[in-house]
């Protein structure tokens, strides 16, 4: 025997319905973030095009609200992020020629991170990948990693320092290996 099928404008009702329920409470939501009308209903439609491409895998529906406002608050900081890194510029207002970077975090390149991440104690190693490069918030890393919410919390603030000496020390390292070239003496033939 098969199972029975459910048909598609069920699933639609209840699309339908949750976009009912939660569209002007997520709009509000992502206006007082993005401080844009347009931004915002972009920020909607995408939190709703994410539920109808992953909200099936959601195991427990009395979640869905919070999904729904973690998810559009996720997007949110994604875009604002892509925005920092990459503002929008006109082509009469971009400069010629980019500025060097000048700070040691923009000199550390990601392949640097990820090594000095390899190297770290497995306990801060784990929740250092999983919040920074799988962007999973605490309660899910404490769900994965089996341990208290407070755990995790201590192992990123102790994985972080450990990951910035250890970035400073090959910083330093570097730093080391570059030998600079004597003054030339007063009197010298040039």
């Amino acid at each position: 025997m098969s199972a029975p099928t459910t048909p598609k404008h069920v699933a639609r009702v209840d699309f339908e319905l949750l976009v009912d329920t939660h569209y002007a409470a997520l709009y509000r939501f992502a206006l007082s973030l993005a401080k844009n009308a347009m931004q915002a209903a972009d920020l909607t439609q995408q939190t709703f095009y994410l539920w109808a491409a992953k909200g099936h895998q959601l195991r427990d529906t009395s979640k869905v609200k919070t999904w729904l406002f973690t998810t559009l608050y996720r997007e949110f900081l994604g875009g604002h992020r892509h925005e920092v890194r990459f503002p929008k510029v006109g082509l009469d207002q971009a400069p010629e020629q980019a500025a060097p970077a000048t700070s040691v975090h923009e000199k550390i390149d990601a392949a640097a991170a990820v090594a000095a991440l390899q190297t770290l104690e497995e306990n801060y190693r784990a929740p250092l990948t999983l919040f920074y490069l799988k962007q999973f918030s605490y309660a899910e890393i404490a769900e994965v990693l089996e341990v208290p919410i407070g755990t995790v919390m201590s192992r990123l603030s102790r994985g972080k320092e450990s990951l910035r000496q250890k970035l400073a020390d090959q910083s330093d390292v570097a730093a080391r290996k570059i030998v600079p070239l004597p003054e030339p003496k007063k009197g010298a033939r040039e």
